[in-house]
């Protein structure tokens, strides 16, 4: 650049004097409102009417254009929308493959790419493209098309394409303009066609999005698809084996290769713990996910939709184009609104055709009239062509009084132009038949839009009929349970302690080792001098000079117990305490005593299930003190509040606290429901209660497959979905169960104990033609067999068998008693005999108990665990 390129200061007040002052807010008002306006109803947002952005609505109509039945190459169709579409071939092009993978409005013909995988399409000269038969059906009618000159000028497009049917849910819209966006999800076919039935019906619906990945839905905050919904997606997820689990499928927006990459990000940063992953993908999803040894399917499950695109959140927009402007309005509204708009189309088509008809039949009345009375001799001696038209005027002026309208110069004429040769070959009976067939299509039309609403109900019921099949959902609703990450994460750091100096951290590898943990991670430590902190996981954390205690914090941990001895202060007294720790402020220094200077704490334990130890205290000599040493048992003591003062221990100095004796828990069993909408398990009372639990106890499942098993409560346990049986398991009492032998052709009867608790065992026989008829878990349980027929005239059609007198019980592996040698037609489960050992009054006083502040003694626990010791194993 030249210096005569920047002025001197010499020339700037000439130059700024020569300058004039020009306002740009009549042009930014002007211009940027009319590119907003363009954008908003030309590219981005698509029209309520008939659900399509303009590009796709141009595509369609070059595709009508170019439809002679066969397939056209896209490069073809992309290069005649051109005529309409302003804009370049490639925004077409995809545009027409975006129709095409939704697989409802055009036919595709070779490689199309593959939304499961994200592999893309083939360039358009090598794929073709022709209008689905539903389309031909429900989206054309140039009758009832309003038309446009396009762009050029040199065409005519449409509007508004005249769709029969709710096309902007269907297939869904995305569209990013100036100033607003628009996301509709796409809703499944036959839902939305039971939906606008609904509406015409005068009842109400509820209408879902569907996706052809297909996946796991939780709809609970959809918001009718407004601003301020959000659904949450979810990959399905299944368990091949102990080490590996498959997906088969994917949440929306998401494919195999996206899907993935994030798994194997969330195993970089260690959020979860993979061993390798494998992509079988074709037509179907199928992601195997191998799991090193001892890692729980369940808990990297959980991970998965926690730290991974297995799960994602879709927050939808629903604006679409409607009275020429953008507008807000949600599914249920649109469906309404197109619903009608189809009506409104089918009235406008009827009202069309009846007038044709109508048209049909007066030229064919004056056809007959002129033939039939051959009026057409009147015209042989005029010589002139108004003579003519005023002859055969006043030759059908005596014959006319029936019909519908008044006779036209144009009628007249188009009767000079009838053949010789079809008056000759008039046929004066076909021509009433016509007539009559004519009056009786009239009178069908007329029905119909005299009964417009019933119509419009078989138009929708027509087309379920036609092109229903195959377009069941996909996707499958239900709610999801909240995963706290904390929970599932896998904790792949190592946390160190330098107990002196007061440090914790991950980068402390030539310290203490603590346990593993993970970097989202918080951890509670304790000091000798009554600070507690709650902090992060981080390389390296000062907390204070010896540090007592290290340890994971669990956000609402009422479970885990600390129990203490302090002193209050220099020269204070000595309290203990017992609290728990369920919530607090990160990096907050908090004192286990009134936070006086000189504060020590004697003895800490942390205890995970509320366990209650006995500790000796030893006090200083002293001429006041007669006894210099005593025990404190820490399960007299109630569990209270963190900021609780305490008991008081002594007023005298101490010496030191040792552990005298292990202690057990003071917590009243767990209360465990099960939430069958969502198969998991839960504390916080959803569902159906399946009982108190204490650490050792399991629960029982009983699969329709034959699958017996006993498994810990852990809330992160993902359950199958043919589960008969889940209770609390009581080892001794006895399961009965009636199956049906495909070998032998027989029913037989089994009672058996689980004997392995660890291990999973089937209970019916591996023929392919058996199964589990049914099962029970009561003590003395019956059932009723019902014959086909009987041999023996004595014998009855119905029989009640106990269950208990029939057969002893035996071994798991055991193939049981045959049920019957007659044929048998049905077997009901009817009422046990009434049977209830001491057990089970004993447990069902367990269940209720208070909260965790009741306490039990050591004495109570063996009295309990000795309560099934008398049960007759018959």
């Amino acid at each position: 650049m030249n210096e005569q390129d920047f002025p001197s200061s010499e020339d700037e007040h000439t130059q700024d004097s020569a300058n004039e002052l020009i306002k740009i807010s009549g042009m930014y008002q002007d211009w940027f409102l009319d590119y907003a306006s363009y954008v908003i109803m030309e590219r981005a947002v698509p029209a309520l009417e008939d659900g399509f952005k303009p590009v796709q609505r141009r595509i369609l109509h070059s595709m009508k254009d170019l439809d002679d039945g066969r397939y056209n190459k896209v490069a073809n169709i992309v290069g005649h929308t051109m005529q309409y579409h302003p804009h370049g071939d490639a925004s077409i092009a995809d545009a027409i493959v975006q129709i095409g993978q939704k697989d409802l409005l055009i036919d595709t013909q070779g490689n199309w790419g593959n939304i499961l995988t994200g592999d893309r399409a083939a360039a358009s000269r090598y794929i073709e493209a022709r209008l689905s038969k539903f389309a031909l059906d429900v989206v054309f009618n140039p009758k009832t098309t309003q038309w446009q000159i396009s762009y050029d000028g040199r065409k005519d497009e449409p509007v508004n394409l005249p769709v029969k049917f709710p096309m902007v849910l269907a297939q869904g819209a995305e569209g990013i303009a100036v100033g607003l966006s628009t996301r509709i999800l796409p809703h499944n076919f036959l839902e939305l066609i039971d939906a606008s039935i609904k509406h015409l019906k005068g009842k109400r619906f509820t209408i879902y999005p569907d996706f052809p990945t297909a996946g796991i839905m939780d709809v609970s905050e959809y918001n009718d698809g407004l601003r301020g919904g959000k659904i949450r997606l979810r990959a399905k997820i299944e368990v091949l084996d102990k080490k590996t689990l498959v997906i088969n499928e994917i949440p929306h927006g998401t494919n195999t290769s996206s899907l993935i990459d994030s798994i194997l990000k969330a195993n970089d940063k260690g959020k979860i713990k993979i061993k390798k992953i494998e992509d079988n993908t074709s037509s179907q999803v199928e992601i195997l996910i191998h799991l090193p040894a001892n890692i729980s399917p369940d808990k990297t499950i959980d991970a998965l939709y926690a730290f991974t695109n297995c799960e994602v959140s879709i927050s939808p927009l629903s604006c679409v184009i409607y009275e020429d402007k953008p507008q807000f309005l949600g599914v249920s509204e649109l469906l309404r609104k197109s619903t009608e708009h189809t009506v409104h189309l089918l009235k406008r088509e009827l009202e069309i055709k009846l007038d044709e008809l109508e048209e049909q039949w007066h030229f064919a009345s004056l056809e007959r009239i002129f033939i039939e009375n051959r009026i057409y001799r009147d015209i042989e001696d005029q010589e002139t062509w108004e003579a003519v038209i005023q002859a055969i005027d006043d030759g059908l002026k005596p014959f006319i009084k029936h019909l519908k309208r008044a006779v036209t110069r144009e009628d007249i004429i188009r009767l000079t132009e009838i053949k010789i040769k079809r008056i000759s070959k008039f046929d004066l009976d076909k021509a009433q038949q016509k007539i009559d067939a004519l009056e009786g299509e009239i009178e069908k039309v007329k029905h119909h839009l005299a009964n417009l609403i019933e119509y419009a109900i078989a138009h929708f019921e027509r087309l379920k009929k036609t092109y229903g099949e195959g377009k069941e959902r996909k996707t499958e609703i239900q709610p999801f349970e909240n995963i706290e990450a904390t929970k599932v994460v896998i904790r792949n750091h190592k946390l160190y302690v330098n107990r002196k100096e007061g440090f914790i951290g991950t980068s402390l590898k030539k310290e203490e080792y603590v346990t593993d943990c993970s970097d989202i991670d918080d951890i509670i430590c304790f000091t000798e001098n009554g600070t507690m902190m709650v902090t992060k996981v981080d390389s390296k954390t000062f907390i204070g000079k010896n540090i007592l205690y290290v340890g994971i914090f669990k956000k609402k941990d009422k479970r885990t117990i600390y129990n203490l001895i302090y002193r209050d202060g220099k020269n204070g007294s000595s309290f203990m305490k017992r609290f728990a720790v369920t919530s607090i402020t990160r990096n907050r220094a908090y004192s286990v005593g009134k936070d006086k200077p000189g504060t020590k704490v004697y003895y800490f334990s942390a205890n995970p299930n509320g366990e209650a130890e006995t500790v000796s205290v030893h006090l200083r000599q002293s001429k006041s003190i007669r006894k210099v040493k005593f025990d404190i048992d820490f399960a007299d003591l109630a569990i209270k509040g963190r900021s609780t003062k305490g008991n008081l221990v002594t007023k005298f100095a101490i010496k030191k606290v040792e552990l005298k004796e292990e202690g057990v828990s003071t917590l009243k069993p767990r209360k465990i429901w099960f939430d069958d909408t969502v198969k998991r398990l839960n504390v916080d009372e959803r569902g159906e209660l399946l009982g108190a639990f204490r650490g050792e106890d399991r629960i029982l499942i009983i699969t329709q497959s034959g699958i017996v098993k006993t498994i810990r409560p852990e809330l992160t346990t993902h359950f199958e979905k043919d589960i008969i049986v889940m209770e609390k398991w009581i080892p001794k009492k006895p399961i009965s169960a009636v199956y049906f032998d495909g070998e032998k052709e027989r029913f037989y009867v089994k009672r058996f104990f689980v004997e392995n608790e660890e291990r999973e065992e089937n209970i019916i026989s591996d023929h392919k033609d058996s199964y589990l008829e049914l099962i029970s878990t009561d003590y003395i349980p019956q059932i009723e067999i019902e014959y086909t027929k009987l041999r023996g005239k004595d014998r009855k059609t119905n029989e009640v068998v106990n269950l208990k007198e029939f057969i002893t019980v035996k071994g798991i592996k055991a193939m049981g008693n045959q049920l019957s040698a007659e044929k048998i037609k049905q077997i009901d489960v009817i009422e046990p005999i009434a049977f209830e050992l001491e057990e089970d009054k004993a447990a069902s006083d367990i269940e209720v108990l208070d909260e965790e502040e009741v306490n039990y003694k050591e004495s109570d626990k063996q009295s309990q665990a000795s309560l099934f010791d008398d049960l007759d194993e018959d």
